[in-house]
């Protein structure tokens, strides 16, 4: 798990992209924001994997924050780095449609007030210059090989393509956004940031269907202990 401080709607916080590798495959799970590139570069670096071994990015959904650095590493890169995300999420991130976060806050421009259309500009221009292909679609179920194996599990509610991944030889989660941990207790994601708070709420059921040991989220970290009983509890709250 990656630390990178970044500025989250004004706030310093710290984002936790995933590096997960061995002899054969280096992948990073999300991007982190634009201009966090160095960042990223040297978070490899302090876990004594050179950068430049990087060959897939797997981007667990759409947002800002995740998909961010995902151009400016590979304009870095001399060799390939395939870029992987669920197919729901492919024409958001490749700027064939507008972000659904960024296509709410257009749709109600009118009514915002001024901090807020500040902003979506801001939001606005850091999705233009984001905008990145996918090499591969992804879709539920689906196995990739990397590193003894990853579970592709389409988690929809927080944005309609959203994925989480399974590592089952080793019982970890990386949950994306669909979870949280504040104050060292698993939490759900703020409803408020949710594309479909209904949809996200079957995708939080369908993680029981797993053993669980460890959740890596990207907002908050870390979470060990019996995360199915904690993950049983937000289902029911």
């Amino acid at each position: 798990m990656l630390e990178l401080s970044a500025n989250l709607m004004g706030k310093a916080s710290i984002i936790n992209p995933t590096m997960i590798y061995d002899n054969d495959s280096v992948v990073l799970i999300d991007a982190g924001f634009p201009e966090q590139i160095n960042q990223i570069r040297e978070a490899f670096e302090k876990e004594g994997i050179s950068f430049n071994k990087l060959k897939s990015i797997i981007l667990t959904h759409q947002d800002i924050d995740h998909i961010g650095s995902a151009l400016a590493i590979l304009k870095e890169m001399v060799s390939k780095v395939e870029i992987f995300a669920h197919e729901e999420e492919e024409k958001y991130i490749n700027g064939e449609k507008p972000p659904v976060k960024l296509a709410s806050l257009e749709g109600n421009l009118d009514y915002l007030p001024e901090n807020m259309k500040l902003i979506y500009e801001k939001l606005k221009s850091g999705f233009q210059n984001s905008i990145v292909n996918v090499d591969k679609t992804l879709v539920d179920d689906q196995e990739l090989p990397f590193c003894g194996g990853i579970t592709v599990l389409h988690t929809p509610g927080h944005t309609p393509g959203h994925i989480c991944l399974y590592l089952k030889k080793y019982k970890i989660l990386i949950a994306g956004d669909i979870l949280s941990v504040k104050e060292g207790l698993l939490v759900n994601a703020d409803p408020s940031i949710n594309f479909d708070n209904e949809l996200n709420m079957k995708s939080l059921k369908k993680l029981m269907e797993y053993d669980i040991e460890k959740v890596i989220c990207y907002h908050g970290g870390i979470y060990k202990g019996d995360v199915n009983k904690r993950i049983a509890e937000l289902c029911i709250s």
